[in-house]
């Protein structure tokens, strides 16, 4: 019996081409708060989105990567915004988007798979925890999660209450193969109802302007594809209150300001999908209900290497944008970037740990018990103060 569940399983997924991994949860209440968490994964420099332009140390540390086409868009204090995050600073004027810099998770040994796992277990060192904090949270909840990608990633694993979605380059399945479907799964209750979900997400209609074949017309357009499809889930009233992005590719070794590279084009259509997600969730007055935090695993060292780029650091910046969050501010305890004030000699260090950031967003916007808070969903952070990143 085991043997064929399992073949029917894999089946499923081959075939049909349109099944997210589907929970069978409770509906939402449409006026909940809504949470997403977008994973910039290859580690993406924070003084590189968020420089100190006149800092003589960063000036000295950076050389070229110190200079850009246009000038950076200023900040609170010595901080500004790359130029080429734009729409994120238009949020940060308009009071909805606040950096924390120098931040980071405890980790500091420089791999990107074992930095990866602790971010998304949300643990003190790597394989501590099994399970994502983001599913810890909402099964502290039961709330609801879903995840923009074709697995679950970790930061979700451990709660069955999470759905998956991923544009496919396959054609609709027809009538008689969901007929056949239906038939090979009547024997099987979870399968069934699995199967009649997924046909229910396919058949709503989209949001205006998204289509799933917009999804390989390239980075920027993929990754607003996929912000506008996550604000589309979220905004059903039967919809996730969670949902989870992900961006690759922030590893910069070599040509990291080149106007074209890849970390440019990151940083585009990292500002496009954000630009997208508000715009979807405003369009349906959820916007000032929600809360976006963009994290990396790690940051990169402060000088510049000899391939003009940055290798594996510690510190680096996450940003919190939403209609619920207090923005139009930079919050930093800041280090200093001599050399004798960085770590080792060489990364930004970690003044705020991404914990505490965490703490706050979780036990104040989701509404997480603070007892599970500190037992169940991020274990070994009593000692932190959760930081306080919301309105009122």
């Amino acid at each position: 019996m085991t043997k064929t569940m399992l073949s029917r399983r894999r089946f499923t997924q081959a075939a049909i081409g349109l099944l997210p991994t589907l929970s069978l949860a409770g509906q939402a209440m449409p006026d909940s708060n809504r949470f997403v968490f977008v994973l910039l994964r290859g580690g993406l420099d924070g003084l590189h989105a968020v420089p100190l332009p006149e800092d003589p140390h960063y000036k000295a540390a950076r050389g070229a990567l110190g200079q850009w086409a246009s000038p950076p868009l200023p900040l609170n204090g010595p901080f500004a915004l790359h130029p080429l995050l734009e729409g994120m600073h238009a949020m940060y004027q308009q009071g909805e988007l606040a950096v924390v810099h120098a931040t980071g998770m405890p980790y500091k040994e420089r791999s990107h798979f074992d930095a990866q796992q602790v971010l998304e277990s949300g643990g003190t060192r790597p394989y501590e925890l099994g399970t994502g904090w983001l599913a810890r949270a909402l099964a502290a909840t039961g709330q609801r999660g879903m995840a923009l990608t074709t697995a679950v990633p970790l930061v979700l694993r451990g709660t069955p209450e999470v759905d998956t979605w991923a544009p496919s380059a396959m054609a609709e399945p027809g009538g008689e193969l969901l007929m056949r479907l239906e038939s090979l799964y009547a024997g099987d209750a979870d399968l069934s109802r699995a199967l009649a979900r997924a046909r229910k997400l396919r058949a709503e209609p989209a949001m205006a302007g998204m289509n799933d074949a917009a999804a390989a017309a390239g980075s920027r357009n993929a990754q607003r594809a996929m912000a506008s499809k996550a604000a589309e889930f979220l905004v059903r009233p039967n919809g996730p209150q969670v949902a989870v992005l992900e961006l690759g590719g922030w590893d910069s070794h070599a040509n990291q300001a080149a106007p074209n590279g890849a970390i440019s084009n990151n940083l585009r259509a990292l500002d496009a999908a954000l630009t997208a997600l508000r715009a979807g969730l405003q369009a349906h007055n959820t916007w000032q209900r929600t809360v976006v935090l963009v994290a990396t695993e790690f940051g990169r060292e402060v000088a510049v290497n000899g391939t003009l780029g940055t290798d594996h650091g510690s510190g680096g910046a996450a940003f919190v944008l939403g209609g619920a969050v207090q923005g139009g501010r930079v919050l930093a305890d800041w280090p200093g970037l001599a050399k004798q004030d960085r770590f080792e000699g060489r990364d930004l260090r970690i003044t705020t740990d991404l914990r505490a950031v965490l703490s706050g967003l979780l036990g104040q916007h989701l509404q997480v018990p603070q007892a599970a808070l500190l037992r169940d969903v991020l274990p070994g952070s009593a000692g932190l103060s959760p930081l306080n990143l919301l309105r009122g």
